[in-house]
């Protein structure tokens, strides 16, 4: 932690992901108005003391749908991510522990998931799944489950032949026990780091579906979908996209530097 401390691109990152992580708590608080409130006088206004982002073709506020949409997209980020690690988790202590036909099946699933692009596999279990928060996050954790199974896999291997967990086999303890007690905690910091990488992935690939149509639908607020909801005018009322973008932006670029910070700190190969 307190090389972690003294990384100053992990003191950005934190600080800016502090505060978007209080937006999405405190977002009743926070917005002005609420997200599906409609003033058809105040329509595609520019950014004013009185509408801080402006307003959309429909008169509502930007900045608060944005605020409202910081929830969603977080929400959304942080689902994905555990949903990929969770199956993972499951499927990669399986393969690594077990080994043999087991580790075989296993791998050759997660081989056929990662043949196909994140972005592909994400819209064709959208368009089954359909529309939603819940469909959204299952679409996306799909494509994480490879990427964390073979992590884990990989700890396993070579964690469970370490002694400590010969000796616990020598007195007869379940496989259960033994990977929850022995072998999982001590293949957590690769886990840790790949969850933290994966969650900016996570914003931008939610962000394209949604784009795109498939993701949260209208009046729901989310950063992708207030992206789609602007690009007809982009010339004429450029502050539409602009700010959803910056979003989408700052917050990838937050969580990639504390991502990039933490691998440093956890990862015995860089250690001083």
């Amino acid at each position: 932690m307190k090389r972690l401390m003294k990384n100053p691109n992990a003191v950005a990152g934190m600080v800016i992901l502090a505060v978007i992580l209080a937006v999405g708590l405190f977002t009743e608080v926070i917005a002005p108005y609420g997200y599906a409130e409609i003033n058809m006088a105040d329509r595609l206004q520019g950014p004013s003391l009185r509408h801080f982002f402006g307003t959309d073709e429909m008169g509502r506020d930007l900045f608060s749908r944005i605020i409202y949409g910081t929830r969603s997209t977080l929400m959304i980020s942080f689902g994905t991510v555990a949903f990929g690690t969770g199956i993972g988790i499951i499927l990669g202590s399986a393969a690594g522990y077990f080994g043999g036909r087991a580790d075989n099946i296993i791998m050759r699933f997660l081989d056929v998931i990662s043949a196909i692009p994140g972005i592909l596999l994400a819209i064709c279990i959208s368009a089954v799944l359909g529309n939603g928060m819940v469909p959204t996050i299952a679409a996306l954790g799909v494509g994480g489950v490879a990427g964390a199974a073979r992590i884990l896999r990989a700890s396993m291997i070579s964690i469970r032949e370490q002694e400590y967990v010969e000796a616990a086999v020598s007195i007869n303890a379940g496989n259960l026990r033994i990977i929850a007690k022995h072998v999982f905690p001590n293949a957590m910091s690769p886990l840790i780091i790949s969850a933290s990488m994966s969650l900016a992935n996570a914003i931008i690939v939610a962000s394209s579906l949604s784009f795109i149509g498939l993701g949260i639908q209208p009046p729901n607020p989310e950063w992708g979908a207030l992206l789609a909801a602007g690009r007809n005018m982009i010339r004429d009322y450029p502050h539409l996209v602009m700010f959803p973008g910056v979003m989408i932006m700052i917050t990838v670029l937050a969580m990639n530097l504390f991502g990039d910070a933490l691998r440093d700190a956890l990862d015995p190969k860089l250690k001083r």
